[in-house]
């Protein structure tokens, strides 16, 4: 057999993670947290890829010709509040421009590509942006909501830990990953879905009704995101583990053909 086609059977998927921009020190870097990387190639079996937030050097179409699957992760920064036309509620949360300009643009591409989509966190919150609906900028100053911050002063174990129930759509596309109809999931966001997309579908509520899961209605493939953080400890715990095999699992599907 050509040496060639055996390598391109063997390779592993590649996993498109785009970076935030964080400043460390005087200078501006492109970054994704270790954890995310991690989870892609431990608990997926894919190859973790990072796409620098330089959107205007960007083609997505050639971009997403080399990709098997695309990771959206958490970040301290939130999306922009004039992408669902609202005005910044408190000027001192991060922000990250650069970011939003290319994942809200990438978010409806590989959706439209049919590429295996996985969002976490922001990256959840970035789903429902892009595909037209509007967030909570602070969720803990609704009316009925709790409070799903996570308490900067405690370890880092302790605030990943799980923290509330989220119950799942009985006939959704989560349920049949995890055979369960209620799960405890870890909880470290301050913003959330406020108006659910139309495109989406809803996956599994907190108990204070807010949204915590979605999938991408009519999708190709995989396409789902997640509020809480899946990839935290993901080989320790089966159900976040499920999630990031079924995604490489879409992932692998797709690198086959």
């Amino acid at each position: 057999m050509n040496k060639a086609k055996v390598f391109s059977m063997q390779k592993k998927p590649i996993v498109l993670i785009p970076a935030d921009v964080k400043q460390i020190g005087e200078h501006p870097f492109h970054a994704v947290g270790q954890k995310y990387l991690m989870a892609v190639a431990e608990a997926a079996g894919a190859l973790p890829l990072l796409v620098p937030a330089i959107s205007q050097h960007i083609n997505l179409d050639e971009l997403l010709a080399i990709a098997d699957g695309v990771l959206l992760t958490g970040s301290p920064s939130n999306v922009h509040p004039s992408h669902f036309g609202q005005e910044v509620h408190n000027p001192l949360l991060p922000l990250d421009a650069a970011r939003d300009a290319l994942t809200l643009r990438l978010i409806r591409s590989t959706i439209e590509s049919g590429i295996p989509l996985l969002a976490i966190c922001r990256g959840f919150q970035e789903l429902n942006v892009a595909l037209g609906g509007s967030l909570h900028q602070a969720v803990q100053e609704v009316d009925g909501k709790h409070d799903h911050r996570e308490a900067k002063e405690l370890s880092l174990d302790e605030q990943y830990a799980v923290s509330h129930l989220v119950k799942l759509n009985l006939d959704g596309k989560l349920t049949q990953i995890l055979g369960v109809n209620e799960l405890m999931v870890n909880s470290l966001h301050g913003q959330g879905i406020d108006r659910l997309a139309t495109g989406l579908e809803a996956e599994a509520y907190a108990e204070d009704g807010l949204v915590e899961a979605v999938s991408v209605k009519d999708a190709k493939t995989f396409a789902l995101g997640v509020q809480w953080h899946p990839e935290w400890k993901v080989m320790e715990n089966p159900h976040y583990l499920a999630i990031f095999k079924a995604f490489g699992e879409a992932c692998k599907d797709i690198n086959k053909k």
